[in-house]
């Protein structure tokens, strides 16, 4: 299609839909070159065709604009373009366009085997370090509408991840088949569910974490102590302004205006991530999703041409490719298409120009006479873009993190968790020591430091020393005697039981019925500091109880609390089973049942900028004392 115009407007023209094929092949095949904007615009044919020689000033914004749009696709596809020129403005007539290439950096990629068992957690590591280092610019715009614009000034500038690389389809060219595994839906729901990122320091050590606003962030650092936000500013601002807000909170009483109404009645429920479990009704057809990088027909075909590239002389059956690249069949109609899908990519990614140039994307010499008689592919000469194959050392650094971060953190069930350990032990091995970063996804932390010894306790049947922080901030000294561990929403406790004064730690314990609701107490593992192990001559025996008793038991023994908000329908309100709620003046009073002082401290604070006074004076006290410790502490 030649060039045309409407109302003035250039058409662009794309007669083969592969032009972001095209501006691949020429920048490679001048690599390390720069070429200009002209010179792009005449070897590609596509541009040439719609725009020309850039005669007038028309074509010059024209191709500008097309030629970015583009280089955003191949960037988003993990394929960069450097300039060493500031870009072309329609404001800037008579100067020079800018140079482009390619940015390969200064390392070699690195490329390595994966066997079939390590694709699936492979796949869900690169979904989740994909997602950390986009930039939360473009995520912004599809934000729920219910977050507040507090939420959108505090989180505005802050990436996902400060100063990571854009991820790269290289991985494809040494992973084939990545593309087609099937990442459950409840994980991708939680990944993309936190839309920004922080660096938070907690124990001495720098963790990026998502989080889905200022509101989870807050949450996140009060729940770990002695943590802080190092950056972005903005988030650290919105966090100080919490606590300056929860030091104010007025005293509020315990008792009811009018009748209260439960709080699923009065808001609108909001959307809760849940854990995957390999038992989960997600591995159903309807509950999987494709990962992102199966994409288009282009991204397709760049991902068979990085594979392509680095397996140069290699061959591979046509049968072979369509699994690796479509998918498995389970028709043999399924199959025949999927086959003839790949022979015609490699029909395009062969195709030779009508001038003969290397616009036309000639990327590969292929063994013709062998493809026709067997079926089997195999290529050469491909422009030197083997060099895009395989994986930067800086992507494979926070990929090795999100494959610790997935064998660490309750997001997966045990078995594939160890999956996810031996894999994280391979990459790990290809990894600058020191260079891989800390990951954490708000409501799924990873292991505490502390779990390792609460479990060797479990084990010997034995009792702990332990340091822990209360809900005030305050380190407090305890003997216990940890029963289990388990997680709730994403949470790592420990049950502990309270040895009753009468009991003989060397004599069997009564079956469950005989236990009691103030032989046992739970704590979150994340907020024990030290612990040491006390070693028993003879394990103590502790009676067995399910984890929904504890549960039941701990909301028996809550404190009632209230809280008083300046406004009504809040979204967050809907994180309280049991709670109740009326009308307050021109916001609404929440009575809630407290199981843990320290949650509901760090509850508050969190969300301070819409709560106006909180009860009874005790669990008041411990907000004001947590607010300015943290205040103490940052100032």
């Amino acid at each position: 299609m030649a060039e045309g115009s409407s109302n003035g407007r250039r058409r662009f023209s794309d007669k083969w839909g592969k032009h972001e094929l095209d501006v691949l092949a020429v920048l490679s095949s001048a690599f390390p070159q720069w070429l200009t904007s002209r010179q792009i615009a005449q070897r590609v044919k596509a541009y040439a065709d719609s725009y020309g020689e850039l005669a007038d000033q028309a074509a010059k914004a024209a191709f500008a604009k097309q030629f970015q749009r583009d280089r955003a696709k191949l960037a988003a596809m993990g394929i960069a373009i450097e300039s060493r020129q500031p870009e072309y403005s329609s404001k800037s007539d008579g100067q020079d366009f800018a140079s482009y290439r390619l940015q390969l950096g200064d390392e070699p990629r690195i490329r390595m085997q994966f066997e079939p068992e390590e694709m699936p957690i492979l796949a869900a590591a690169n979904y989740l370090a994909q997602s950390l280092s986009a930039s939360s610019n473009s995520l912004q715009s599809a934000a729920s509408d219910h977050v507040s614009r507090e939420d959108s000034k505090d989180s505005r500038t802050a990436p996902r991840v400060p100063h990571v690389p854009v991820p790269g389809l290289g991985l494809d060219s040494i992973a084939p088949g990545l593309g087609t595994q099937k990442i459950p839906k409840n994980l991708i729901d939680v990944i993309d569910s936190r839309r920004f990122a922080a660096t938070v320091e907690a124990d001495g050590e720098l963790i990026n974490v998502a989080y889905t606003d200022s509101d989870d962030l807050a949450t996140f650092v009060l729940e770990h102590p002695g943590s802080s936000i190092k950056s972005p500013q903005e988030a650290a601002d919105a966090f100080e302004r919490r606590l300056n807000a929860a030091v104010s909170f007025d005293l509020a009483d315990l008792g009811h205006r009018s009748k209260a109404v439960p709080v699923a009645e009065s808001v609108v429920p909001a959307s809760v991530p849940v854990p995957v479990s390999s038992t989960s009704k997600n591995h159903s057809k309807r509950g999987l999703t494709t990962s992102s990088q199966t994409g288009s027909e282009v991204d397709r075909r760049l991902r068979l041409m990085l594979f392509l590239s680095a397996h140069l002389g290699e061959e591979y059956t046509l049968d072979e490719l369509a699994e690796r690249f479509i998918g498995h069949s389970h028709t043999e109609e399924e199959k025949r298409r999927a086959i003839a899908v790949i022979r015609k990519d490699i029909g395009t990614l062969t195709t030779v120009s009508d001038d003969g140039e290397v616009a036309g994307s000639q990327f590969f010499d292929i063994d013709w006479s062998l493809l026709e008689d067997s079926g089997v592919v195999s290529a050469t000469n491909s422009l030197g873009l083997e060099r895009l194959a395989g994986i930067s050392p800086q992507y494979l650094s926070l990929l090795t993190a999100s494959v610790s971060y997935l064998a660490h953190s309750p997001l997966l069930v045990e078995e594939a968790r160890q999956q996810a350990l031996k894999l994280y032990v391979k990459l790990r091995g290809h990894t600058t020591p020191g260079s891989t970063p800390w990951l954490s996804l708000t409501g799924y932390e990873l292991e505490p430091p502390a779990l390792p010894v609460v479990q060797e306790a479990i084990k010997a049947g034995a009792s702990l020393d332990i340091e822990y922080t209360d809900g005030a901030g305050r380190t407090r000294e305890k003997r216990v005697i940890p029963a289990k561990v388990f997680v709730d929403e994403g949470v790592y406790y420990i049950a502990v039981w309270n040895m009753p004064a009468h009991a003989d730690p060397d004599e069997e314990h009564p079956v469950i019925s005989a236990s009691t609701s103030n032989e046992w107490s739970v704590l979150r593992v994340a907020r024990i500091g030290k612990a040491e192990l006390i070693e028993q001559e003879e394990p103590i025996r502790i009676p067995d109880v399910p984890v929904d008793k504890l549960r039941q038991w701990s909301f028996d023994n809550g404190t009632e609390a209230v809280f008083i908000t300046d406004t009504t329908g809040l979204p967050f309100l809907t994180k309280l089973p049991g709670a109740t709620v009326e009308p307050w003046d021109d916001g609404e009073k929440v009575h809630l049942t407290v199981t843990s002082d320290s949650w509901f401290v760090a509850f508050c604070i969190s969300h301070a900028r819409h709560i106006r006074a909180v009860g009874p004076q005790t669990l008041r006290t411990m907000i004001t004392a947590r607010a300015q410790r943290e205040l103490s502490v940052s100032s």
